[in-house]
């Protein structure tokens, strides 16, 4: 119970039991909280706003009936909850089916129970419950962290490709070095972090996941932190390159730190997944396949590089992977220092 308060779930305990055994049990399971033991009988004297208002605050209905499981479940929705409710009982089966997810307990549930219910623990382990929690929570950060990689690399492609125009007149890369890039850095490594399971040694992390969390804020500094650091290492090894070669030679370094900068990044962010790692890896290896082949690479106007021009690529794309370790405190930190523009309010 703890871990799922934890994890910002609001536990209301319903049961028809006496309010003060219904309070005792509540303080051992730790569902409580410092909120209200309230009875069904309060309840059925408070309108839907009143009630509206009050469950906030409430962590045992008891003495509940049938009835009051439903009116629970639907003030909380009209609050813009998402309700589930668990259950074993013929008596439970209302609000189960009416909840945004209902679960049952499979060995002592009864047939209404389970037929009302979206979900079946067959083990009868909140354990279940918590592992499928952490299973849904672990899908809004792979949703962020492939939102990141598809946006926030594009946005540093965009912001590199109007550098080099400015600084050079044209672009730095051509129209289908660009979809290389796309190919290499938005297919197999966006697919391979969006599908990925939650690793086990994070659970805890997880449980912390969520539209709330997950996105807004959280996604637009994983987003900006991912186009700076794909600038930063695909202007250094333009710059690099530049300055020892020519411009086509130039012109492929930037293509390779382009790419080995954001699936440096995937690499960082998938942590230990065998996945992410093989379809990053792989990307990389195409794409100096590609470069390296002489028709291929020139059909896509590269240029087979050398050693040098290979260490001068790699090492942009490193010190950018290295760099997007230390952004996220200091974009948070900026974020923070700028005022929050808040709408003027409309004359009456």
């Amino acid at each position: 119970m703890s871990r799922l308060a934890d994890a910002g779930v609001h536990i209301v305990m319903i049961t028809g039991d006496h309010p003060g055994t219904a309070e005792s049990m509540a303080r051992e399971l730790g569902v409580l909280d410092g909120r209200r033991v309230v009875t069904g009988a309060e309840l059925d004297d408070l309108d839907d706003r009143a009630l509206d208002e009050l469950l906030p605050e409430v962590g045992v209905v008891a003495r509940g009936a049938p009835v009051h499981k439903v009116r629970v479940v639907q003030a909380f929705q009209r609050l813009g909850r998402t309700v589930a409710m668990t259950g074993d009982g013929a008596n439970d089966a209302p609000a189960i089916r009416l909840a945004d997810l209902g679960i049952a307990f499979g060995t002592r549930a009864t047939p209404a129970a389970r037929a009302a219910a979206d979900l079946v623990v067959t083990d009868d382990r909140l354990e279940t419950v918590l592992a499928a929690l952490v299973e849904g929570r672990a899908m809004w950060a792979s949703v962020r962290q492939a939102l990141a990689i598809l946006v926030g690399g594009n946005l540093g492609e965009i912001a590199f490709t109007l550098l080099g125009a400015a600084a050079t007149g044209t672009s730095p890369l051509t129209a289908r070095q660009l979809l290389l890039v796309n190919l290499f850095t938005d297919l197999a490594p966006a697919m391979a972090v969006a599908l990925r399971p939650p690793h086990p040694e994070a659970a805890e992390r997880m449980l912390h996941e969520g539209p709330e969390v997950s996105l807004g804020t959280a996604l637009t500094q994983e987003m900006v932190c991912r186009a700076v650091a794909t600038t930063v290492g695909a202007t250094l090894g333009w710059l690099a390159a530049r300055f020892t070669g020519r411009a086509g030679r130039a012109r492929t370094v930037a293509l390779v730190a382009l790419v080995g900068a954001q699936l440096g990044q995937t690499l960082v962010a998938g942590g230990r997944s065998r996945s992410i790692a093989i379809s990053s890896l792989g990307s990389m290896a195409a794409l100096a396949a590609v470069v390296q082949t002489p028709v291929v690479s020139q059909f896509f106007g590269c240029t087979p590089l050398g050693p040098i021009a290979w260490g001068i690529a790699l090492s942009a794309a490193a010190a950018a992977t290295v760099s997007s370790l230390f952004l996220p405190p200091l974009i948070a930190r900026v974020h923070a220092a700028v005022p929050e523009r808040r709408p003027a309010a409309s004359p009456s």
